[in-house]
């Protein structure tokens, strides 16, 4: 008797739902556990888990009549016992990796087979569990403790206008009840007529219709569902009522800044509940623009980098949103009084390239506004969202980057908000704590602000707990596994109560995080609570632990009909359910075997396949289910049918235009089965119309046109399968009919060959005949013949030989054993002709491999194991049944025994080996016939650990300024623990020998493959302090680091100045800018700029200039407006120049950029010269004279036109153009279309232009002009002559008597001013109503007294003065008006 001894490990083997019990005792030995801890003697059943049949175990603790007549159900199972053995066997300690969680087995000398059984159940034992169906019938005849399936949100907020509603929702049989507590205490509804519990629910309603506060019922509430089997906990739901205060009321003063100073607007909302949405507007509720320089922080402050005078424009009035009362709250505006040295807001500045300067703004380098200082910390938690802030003053607007010291940002997750001032990581890890900084920069200068992340985590699941269901007897185990930062503790509780204060169970063992149970009884029925916690939060779980005892039932309905193909492959489903769970048995037409092997296989759960369906399969199949409480059974009737098959296939075909064609296509069917017969065109779904005719066994087309040409295919279909055949229809056009006859038919794929027929058959060889087909006027070249196999790859056809296209009969060699089926297909040079029907089988006899096994490899995956693989051996080279692997293994060079395993697979893992050791390895083929020739021997290498040695003695030397020379002294072979891949230096940038520039940290590195001693480091940065570790690599990683060595890199070139931009602002100058390189690497001491004018092929005298490092500026005084100019820059250190950048002034418009000419034949130089309608175009080319060309333009309306041009009629003129209008052109041969200039584009002058005579510098219209001028001088003076004579004007007898139009001219010719019909003057502006307009004269009469009227002398000379007063003493008006209007100037004159 062997005694195992079980050490059940503290994260016991997790089972797969494939997992299953191999084997049951045999040979009649008996294990004894009496010295092993939880490793007892059990039986075996099956749990029904998503369709899979899972195998646990029950406790020996069983009734002692229970477990023998379970052993005795059991032995029943002969007919899966052997499979189950053999899956054991790889499951032996031998294949557990290093990793591998599970018992372990301690035992002296080697254990018989029903030890590992042994093993296997202790693990089981702890696992075993039943899923109930979601059958509804089942659920409800079950009993179940109660689960709780809805609940409100841990944080409750609710609105105060509104009823409070407390979800809690839970299901069971019988269907629980449900009490509350509040604060930890008991709540009684009862006693509160406001509360109320719906019907059948726990949900708490709670009215305030007739008054109340909702404030009062603020506090923690939990849920308590509970029937006979056990009480189910809800979470601990705080209840918060939300909360909208008031803005405080307050005055503001207007707040004074200086112009280009920074300015923080305080919101300081008031604290609601949840916290509310903070957004600024103006008081006229017009949202404040926010950009780079003015944009809102996370905490509700406005942040002007620096203030501009157009900020005084608006006010700023920050408002707050709260989401439950949908109400928004105002600020008080802030009012800002900007200080300025430039009091004009001068719109224009806005978008000057120097906009600070240009309004007397002082610069400034940045600083940082939020947070405060160099360095801050922020804590977040896992699965929250990190926000990180850096918001900068300064003048210019500082721009912010940011980085993660020591790596990247995450890219899938980080997100920049706020104009760059926020970065956003969603979903944070723990990989994402770090320290991270943003960096303010403008030309002044730079700032960096670091905050240090620390991510938290509260409780978060690794294992949450899982009803348990099982029968009565069984073992099982609930697991509460948590992870968070701090660690969570867990406190496992009981219907509610703590588990320490519940009553003792010696059935039930509590293990940490783990709760084991033994030989569970009714009784044993609870609902567990698993509390897990940290100062971050908690997490609260149920699962109940439900003991049921049921007969076997079937789910399915009974007596199914189910139909199948024949040498398809089949599944029969047989669901079913019982506790203890069932084991399930197959029998046909109620014979007393048990289904299982050769043709049928079943699975774990339950199902019975059928790999190859043959007549003799049809029958009744039934399923029984048996357990100790009874069994039950149901039937499946199997129907064959045969398949559906076309054996007249339609051919391809040519027809002539307006003949008629038939497809042919006869199918053969089983009559059981209704069959359809259907036609696709070009893979489509054809349209019958009136020129087709479909029959049952073909398709016809009448008066056949180009329209009808394509595949046409035939589909033949069951409600069980289908087949197909397709043909391709070719119509012919009509044409005079050749005179050579053979070469006007046309050419096509070969037809099938057919009638094959296997003779002469031998062990080895067989001799395959066949009938060609039609080559269809091109004769065959070859024949292929493919064969396929049923046992490895059934219906998959591989090519055997290929024979001249002369023969129709060959000999074909054999394989041993493999069941043939042959087929022939026919080659021409159109193409290849479809497969012929396929020949009968013919099965050549067994023999043992002829070869082993190629590529055989011996690898470790993990530092204690080696992986030995092989590609396995096909059909061709099996040579007989059961193909299988002798793998064979053994240490090198130490003599010791072969190690052997016969594998079915292609892998084998040996365990437990020591790290990189060679291995001798041998892979051998047998079969039932016998084993293959003798193996090669490979060698292999078991798993490699990683390296215990760095390397010594790390001297460096500095080459030059990018590149160092390394040498080190090699580490000890035995130190590398497994194969030397390279020597590999890790490197890093610390800083740059320039100040306040910042570089990147990240590490990089050099490898050095092989045993070497020295190697060299190069694409370093100058200028730099660097620091250096090098470590060994081998296959598993990279071993411990060496000493941290450190060097300098000297100064070297710099590189080329970035964004250098060439402008050509007029004829004259071109102005060049530029930025300082991206890598000085070193200080820089100027710039060279070196330029040269080009005209075509002409190039001018190179002229080099020397700049400042500071200047970054500077400008070209051209000298001529017809070249350009190449400008090279490069920046200078004291080592020397460096990368130069180049850069070429733009090409005049209008004209293509001039080339020399080229090689080949073209056309270049294309020049326009335009008018307002026509342009002048010319070109150069290299073709022969006596060339035409075409001139194509076109509008932009898209219109084209072209223009012939006769060889050498240049320049062509374009006539017809349209002003103003942009135009596109090319040039190109009339006879080689391909040859074209490049496209060019310009446009047409307006239609008057500066070169147009303007008629305003016109001799005789100067002339014409004077003359008029004279002559109203003339006229004037004429006038004031008679008005100084003292003209009649009769006098009114009443001053105030107004001039009115009928008063008759009198006979000596004076009249008075009013005009008849009160026309309007010449000269007056007349309304739109018809009305006269007045003119804004100092002369209008109108305003020479109120209403118009005027006073006059009796010599009859206006005596009135300019007011509107009516009560003006007359005396102020009797001084004569000498100086009158024009318009009496006028009047005085007629």
């Amino acid at each position: 008797m062997v005694k195992i001894c079980l050490e059940c490990q503290s994260e016991p083997e997790e089972r797969g739902p494939g997992s299953a019990l191999r084997e049951l005792l045999t040979d009649g030995e008996t294990a004894s556990t009496d010295t092993c801890s939880g490793a007892r003697l059990t039986d075996f059943c099956a749990v029904w888990d998503a369709g899979v049949f899972l195998v646990s175990a029950a406790g020996k603790g069983a009734p002692s009549g229970v477990t023998e007549r379970r052993l005795n159900e059991a032995e029943t199972l002969n007919s899966v016992r052997e499979a189950q053995f053999q899956r054991l066997e790889a499951a032996r300690p031998r294949g557990l990796g290093r990793g591998a969680r599970g018992p372990v087995l301690r035992m002296a000398g080697q254990p018989p087979p029903w030890a590992y059984i042994a093993v296997l159940l202790c693990v089981l034992s702890l696992g075993g569990a039943i899923e109930i169906p979601m059958d509804p019938s089942i659920q409800n005849e079950l009993s179940q403790p109660p689960t709780i399936t809805k609940q409100s949100v841990k944080d409750h907020i609710v609105d105060p206008r509104d009823n409070i509603l407390i979800e809690c929702e839970a299901k069971g049989n019988p269907a629980p009840s449900f009490h509350w507590t509040r604060n930890s205490k008991f709540f009684n509804i009862a006693k509160d007529p406001r509360v109320s519990m719906r019907r059948r629910s726990g949900t708490l309603v709670i009215d305030f219709r007739s008054g109340g506060r909702p404030e009062e019922y603020e506090g923690e509430y939990q849920c308590f569902a509970r029937n006979k089997f056990g009480t189910a906990l809800s979470n601990r739901i705080r209840l918060q009522v939300s909360k909208s205060p008031l803005w405080p009321k307050e005055n503001l003063d207007p707040v004074v800044v200086q112009e280009g100073a920074p300015l923080t607007l305080q919101c300081n909302p008031p604290p609601g509940l949840p916290s509310p949405v903070i957004f600024w507007m103006s008081s006229s509720m017009e949202p404040i623009t926010q950009d780079k320089r003015v944009s809102q922080g996370h905490n509700g402050d406005l942040y002007f980098s620096n203030v501009m005078l157009q900020d005084m424009q608006t006010d700023y009035s920050c408002n707050a949103r709260f989401h439950f009362t949908h109400t928004i709250q105002q600020k008080n505006p802030f009012t800002l009084k900007v200080l300025t040295n430039h009091p004009y807001n001068d719109s224009s500045l806005r978008n000057h390239p120097d906009m600070y300067s240009a309004r007397g703004v002082a610069e400034r380098t940045p600083s940082f506004m939020y947070p405060q200082g160099t360095a801050s910390s922020q804590m977040v938690l896992r699965g929250m969202d990190l926000l990180l802030e850096c918001i900068a003053s300064g003048v210019p607007t500082p721009d912010i980057a940011w980085y993660k010291k020591g790596g990247d940002l995450p890219s899938d997750k980080a997100k920049f908000e706020n104009f760059n001032k926020a970065l956003r990581i969603t979903n944070v890890s723990e990989e994402d704590s770090g320290e991270y900084f943003c960096l303010a920069s403008n030309k002044m200068g730079s700032i960096r602000h670091t905050i240090s992340v620390r991510v938290k985590a509260a409780p978060y699941w690794l294992d949450e707990p899982k009803n348990l269901i099982l029968a009565p007897g069984e073992d099982g185990r609930l697991v509460c596994r948590a992870n968070g930062n701090p660690k969570p503790t867990v406190q496992w509780m009981v219907n509610g109560e703590p588990l320490q204060s519940a009553p003792p169970n010696p059935n039930r063992e509590v293990a940490g995080d783990t709760i084991i149970f033994r030989d569970t009884q009714i009784s044993s029925r609870a609902v567990y609570q698993c509390n897990t916690s940290n100062e971050h939060g908690y997490l609260l779980a149920n699962a109940f632990v439900s003991v049921l005892d049921v007969p076997p039932r079937m789910l399915s309905p009974r007596n199914q009909l189910i139909r199948v193909i024949l040498y398809n492959r089949t599944r029969l489903d047989c669901p079913f359910f019982g506790s203890p769970i069932p084991t399930l048995r197959w029998f046909k037409n109620g014979q007393g075997s048990n289904l299982d092997g050769g043709n049928y296989h079943v699975y774990e759960n339950g199902s019975l396949e059928i790999k190859m369906i043959r007549k003799e399969d049809q029958g009744i199949y039934t399923c029984v289910a048996t357990n100790i409480l009874g069994k039950a059974e149901n039937q499946v009737r199997l129907e064959v049918k045969d398949p559906t098959r076309i054996y007249r296939m339609p051919e391809d075909q040519v027809a002539k235009r307006g003949t008629t064609v038939q497809l042919e296509c006869r199918v053969k069917h089983d009559p059981s089965l209704k069959l359809a017969v259907s036609w696709l065109k070009d893979d489509e779904p054809l349209y019958i119309s009136n020129r087709m005719k479909k029959e049952e066994d073909s398709l016809t087309i009448f008066g056949v046109a180009e329209r009808d040409q394509g595949s046409y295919t035939c589909v033949a279909s069951t409600e069980l399968d289908q087949d197909l055949a397709k043909a391709y229809l070719t119509v012919l056009a009509d044409q005079a009919t050749p005179t050579n006859r053979l070469a006007a038919l046309p050419k096509g794929r070969p037809d099938r060959p057919r009638d094959l027929e296997l003779t002469d058959l031998a062990e080895r060889s067989v001799r395959l005949t066949w009938i060609p087909g039609d080559d269809n006027n091109s004769p065959i070249t070859d024949y292929v013949v493919q064969f396929e196999e049923d046992q490895f790859q059934p219906g998959v056809w591989h090519d055997h030989s290929k024979f001249p296209g002369s023969v129709n009969s060959a000999v074909l060699r054999l394989s041993p054993y493999v069941n043939y089926q042959f087929r022939v297909i026919a080659i021409n040079e159109v193409g290849s002709s479809h497969p012929s029907l396929p020949s009968e089988r013919y099965r050549t006899s067994g023999a043992p491999p002829e070869s082993n096994p190629s590529d055989v490899k011996g690898e470790g995956t993990r530092k204690n194991n080696m992986e030995i693989t092989w590609t396995p051996m096909n059909a061709t080279s099996a040579f007989g049944p059961n193909l299988r692997y002798i793998v064979k293994w053994r240490r090198r060079e130490t003599r010791e025994t072969w190690n052997n395993v016969t594998v079915w697979g292609s892998r084998y893992v040996v365990g437990q080996t020591p790290v990189y050791v060679p291995y001798e390895i041998r892979v051998q083929a047998e079969n039932d016939f016998g084993k293959g020739p003798e193996p090669d021997t490979v060698i292999g290498y078991s798993g490699e650990d990683y390296p215990r040695a760095a390397p010594t003695d790390v001297k460096i030397r500095v080459l030059n300024s990018t590149a160092i020379s390394l040498q080190w002294n090699r580490v000890y072979s035995d130190t590398v623990q497994g194969q030397l891949r390279e020597y590999r230096a890790y490197y890093w940038r610390e800083s740059s020998l320039l100040k306040n520039l910042w570089v990147s940290q990240k590490r990089q590195q050099a490898g050095f493959p092989g045993d070497r001693l020295r190697g060299v480091v190069s694409r370093l940065f100058p200028y730099s302090n660097y620091k250096l570790e090098m470590v060994v690599v081998n296959g598993r990683g990279d071993g411990p680091r060496s000493e941290t060595k450190e060097f300098t890199t000297p100064e070297g070139v710099p590189s080329a100045p970035r964004r250098f931009r060439v402008r050509q602002p007029n004829l004259e100058t071109i102005n060049l800018e530029w930025d300082h390189p991206e890598h000085p690497n070193g200080i820089l001491i100027g710039y060279t700029l070196k330029y040269v004018a080009f005209n075509g092929t002409k190039v001018g005298k190179q002229i080099v200039e020397n700049f400042s490092p500071n200047q970054t500026k500077f400008t070209v005084q051209r000298a001529d407006p017809v070249s350009r100019y190449r400008f090279s820059l490069s920046a200078r250190t004291q080592v020397g120049s460096g990368e130069a950048v180049t850069e070429e002034s733009p090409a005049p418009p209008n004209e293509a950029t001039p080339t020399a000419a080229p090689d080949e034949q073209s056309i270049w130089n294309v020049t326009v010269l335009p008018n307002s309608k026509w342009a002048n175009i010319s070109w150069k080319h290299n073709f022969g004279p006596g060339t035409d060309f075409v001139v194509e333009y076109t509008d932009s309306n898209h219109t084209k036109k072209t223009v012939p041009v006769k060889a050498q009629a240049q320049p062509v003129q374009l006539t017809d153009l349209y002003p103003g209008m942009t135009y596109t052109l090319r040039v190109y041969s009339r006879d080689h279309e391909g040859i074209s200039s490049a496209v060019i584009t310009f446009m047409t002058s307006a239609a008057y232009t500066n070169n147009q005579a303007d008629i305003a510098t016109q001799g005789w219209f100067i002339g014409l002009m004077c003359a008029i001028a004279l002559l109203v001088l003339i006229l004037l003076i004429v006038c004031f002559i008679k008005r100084s004579r003292g003209g009649k004007y009769p006098v009114r007898e009443k001053k105030d008597v107004p001039l009115g139009p009928e008063d008759p001219k009198e006979e000596d010719g004076s009249f008075d001013y009013s005009d008849e019909d009160n026309k309007p003057l010449q000269g007056s502006q007349t309304s739109l109503d018809g009305t006269i307009k007045q003119q804004e004269s100092d002369d209008s009469l109108v305003d020479y007294g109120e209403g118009g009227e005027g006073q006059f002398n009796e010599d009859g000379s206006f005596i009135g003065q300019y007011t509107v007063k009516k009560d003006k003493e007359e005396t102020e008006g009797n001084e004569s008006s000498e100086a009158t209007s024009p318009v009496n100037a006028i009047y005085s004159l007629a």
